[in-house]
This record gives structure tokens, C-alpha cells and sequence, in this order.
């Protein structure tokens, strides 16, 4: 089973340890539960960082903070699922706090943009769900293997875009708004939306497998990464076709 999603890979099941088949199990419905949790944590943060955005004060700091501490309790998520229950939560929060303070600024420049992009992504993943559970998209080895190549090449081109702009050097289909700008960033929403299909799959074969019960949060939170993923995408692509249009 593959996934693009680094922190939903197939070598995941393979790493947990075998345990008494007695022991709480992961379920599905436990998954939902623990998703809708990290989301209402994230809403949360991102409520407050806006609010702060809104009234005139310094939220570079929520941004900033959210951005180091979200990258740090990823990482530890993704080493230590055990950790999870712990980690996820605070990940959760630590995102919101970094979605608010860029949101604030998008809406800031593209009124209403914030709004849209909120309502774009939901709409995404109920449209997925749906196409994965009625079996309109099914996820087979090369279906997976396409996935993870695509999202292979736009993490490497971040990357490289990443390091050219420390010399000065910037890419102009990522930033600019004409005809191929908004090419890529439709592919990359396309990819990004492809990828919760494979994130379903994963809690699929989890509860599938009888994984643990921590399992559930560490299933949530790599569907939260692919949702913060699929969201600052829809929000880059949209400002891109306001730019236009002004």
C-alpha cells in the first residue's frame, strides 16, 4: 500500500509491532472521530491568530510559532506514532496557528478569498469520499504509483524553488498569474485531492490490519497534512485568478 503523504506510507503497518489480538483495535469510526477533533483544534488556533490579524496586532509570532512547532511535532508524529495521541493534537493547533496568520494575509489583499478557499477544500473532500467509497476512484498499485510520482516532483520542485530563492532567483509559474501559473497550481490542487484517496486507503487497511488504537490519531493526522496541504493550495491557486482578474 502506498501513499505520497510522508507520514501515511506503506512501511507503516509493516513497522507496528505485533501485540495481543485482544487489545483495543483501531476502527474506522474512532478515525473520523479523532479527525474531527484535530480540525476543530486547528479551526480553533486559526480563529484566534485571525482574530489577532483583524484587530491590528503582531500575529507574526502565532505564524512563526506555528510554523516551527507544527514542523517539529510532525516530524516527532511521523517517528514516534506512539506519540500521536499526544503529538497530533498539539500539531493540530500549532497548524492553525500557522494557517490564521496566512490566511489573515491572503484575505487582506483578495477579500473573501479566505472564505472560498475554506469552502473549496471542504467540497474537495466530500467529493473524494464519495468518489472513494462508491468505488468511482479505486486506488490500484498503479493509480498509487502515479500519485506518489506527482507528488514526488512538486516536493522536489518546492525544494528547488525553495533554495533558488536564497539566490535571489525566483520561479515565475509558481508565483505569477498567467496561463501556465494557473496550470500548475490546478495540477498541484489535482495531485493534492488524489492524495486523500490514498489517505482513506490507508485508514482503510488500518482497520483492515487491527492496527492499535493510537493508530487513529496518527491516521488523523496524516489526513490533516494532506488537508493543510490541499487548503494553502486551493488559497494560492484562487489569489492567482483574483490577481487576473484585477
Amino acid at each position: 500500500m502506498r501513499t505520497a503523504n510522508p507520514a501515511l506510507n506503506e512501511q507503516v503497518f509493516e513497522a507496528i509491532p505485533y501485540y495481543d489480538a485482544s487489545a483495543r483495535a483501531m476502527t474506522l469510526q474512532g478515525a473520523v472521530n479523532r479527525t474531527a477533533i484535530l480540525l476543530t483544534l486547528a479551526v480553533g488556533a486559526a480563529s484566534w491568530t485571525w482574530h489577532v490579524a483583524s484587530t491590528g496586532g503582531n500575529f507574526a509570532p502565532y505564524l512563526l510559532g506555528g510554523l516551527i512547532g507544527g514542523l517539529i511535532l510532525g516530524f516527532i508524529t511521523i517517528f514516534k506514532k506512539t506519540a500521536a495521541p499526544i503529538t497530533a493534537p498539539l500539531y493540530a493547533i500549532a497548524e492553525g496557528l500557522l494557517l490564521g496568520g496566512i490566511s489573515a494575509a491572503f484575505e487582506q489583499q483578495f477579500p473573501g478569498i479566505v472564505f472560498q478557499a475554506i469552502f473549496l477544500t471542504f467540497g474537495v473532500l466530500a467529493a473524494m469520499l464519495i468518489a472513494y467509497t462508491s468505488r468511482l476512484i479505486r486506488p490500484t498499485e498503479n493509480f498509487k504509483l502515479g500519485v506518489v510520482a506527482a507528488t514526488g516532483g512538486i516536493c522536489l520542485f518546492y525544494l528547488v524553488a525553495l533554495i533558488l530563492t536564497f539566490f535571489g532567483v525566483s520561479i515565475p509559474l509558481l508565483h505569477q498569474s498567467g496561463p501556465w501559473g494557473i496550470a500548475l497550481s490546478v495540477f498541484i490542487v489535482i495531485i493534492a485531492a488524489l492524495n486523500l484517496v490514498l489517505d482513506f486507503d490507508f485508514i482503510e487497511q488500518g482497520v483492515a490490519v487491527g492496527a492499535p488504537k493510537y493508530m487513529e490519531w496518527y491516521a488523523a493526522f496524516g489526513l490533516l497534512v494532506t488537508l493543510v496541504w490541499l487548503y494553502l493550495e486551493i488559497l494560492r491557486l484562487l489569489a492567482k485568478l483574483q490577481s487576473r482578474r484585477g
